[in-house]
């Protein structure tokens, strides 16, 4: 299909507003790396996601979703294809002591919501820089809590536009996994069990993880948070260290200097030279200590 009719059609559904063509995706990743996609569509609601993705099935062109674009790294080339970007869908309820969030929704907003209504649960995942949908693909996790741990179920469509609504112990969750990603499902909206509590406290318990998410690691530089994965019975920023690339810098890429486990983009960093650090980093530990460091990063796009 012509761009210009490609155009077309996603302007039908989310509007002028909605549609960004020939944009840099360096502009919507937290690691401010990447070259330009076709496309970038941003739905406000799920029935607008939907219908994004219906469309994309039906035409057969490429697209990829994406919450916040914190643990996303869009290769130099950009993307040949439609990126959805989930971030405005970002509505949250509350009803007792369940939060009901669009997918889009940021994890640091979902737990303001739940201090506000003294729900406590969420403190774990108020300084993660993402969004609750892409959390959830993740069960990311932080301080010894998970999204495991809170979700009641979730709402997704699939690949033939059916609608589901999948309970919590039904989501196949492990590190850093979940059910999204053994299908081509995309979450619609997440569904939170929390419990009652005590304001101050939760308040406290936050500020405290939140304090020691700032002493350790590189917030005030551009990142896709951890780079590495667990491995099983190590810590990768131990093993980074130990293998001598603390600091250690290709191009405008750079390990930390404040934690080894991030690489981070120390200035003008284009995605090869992050792409060239992890593969450098990847390879000296293994060839030191015997031990695959796998990326919690995920990587797209044309060379």
């Amino acid at each position: 299909m012509e761009k210009g009719e490609i155009k077309k059609n996603l302007i039908a559904i989310v509007g002028n507003d909605g549609l960004l063509t020939d944009t840099l995706m360096r502009d919507h990743t937290s690691f401010r790396v990447g070259g330009a996609a076709d496309f970038l569509v941003l739905p406000e609601t799920p029935e607008q996601l939907t219908a994004v993705l219906a469309f994309c099935r039906k035409s057969g062109e490429p697209f990829y979703l994406m919450g916040n674009g914190s643990n996303l790294l869009v290769r130099d080339g950009g993307y040949r294809g439609i990126m959805i970007k989930t971030r405005a869908m970002d509505a949250i309820s509350v009803k007792g002591t369940q939060l009901s969030i669009e997918a889009g929704a940021m994890l640091r907003k979902a737990a303001a919501v739940a201090l506000d209504h003294h729900l406590s649960g969420m403190a774990f995942a108020s300084g993660i820089p993402g969004s609750v949908g892409g959390a959830v693909v993740m069960n990311a996790g932080a301080y010894g809590g998970e999204m495991q741990d809170i979700v009641e179920s979730i709402e997704v469509v699939t690949e033939r536009g059916e609608y589901k609504k999948i309970p919590g112990n039904a989501c196949h969750f492990g590190y850093r996994k979940s059910i999204i990603q053994e299908n081509p499902w995309t979450i619609l909206r997440i569904n939170l069990g929390l419990s009652p509590g005590d304001y101050n406290t939760i308040k406290s318990e936050m500020d405290d993880f939140n304090r020691r998410r700032r002493e350790k690691q590189p917030l005030d530089m551009p990142s896709a948070g951890s780079t590495f994965r667990r491995p099983e019975g190590f810590f990768a920023g131990k093993l980074v260290q130990d293998a001598g690339f603390k600091g250690y810098r290709v191009g405008g890429a750079q390990v930390s200097e404040k934690h080894s486990g991030f690489v981070v983009n120390a200035g003008g960093a284009t995605a090869e030279d992050i792409l060239t650090l992890i593969k450098t980093i990847q390879d000296g530990v293994k060839k030191q200590f015997g031990v695959e460091l796998k990326t919690e990063v995920i990587v797209i796009g044309e060379v």
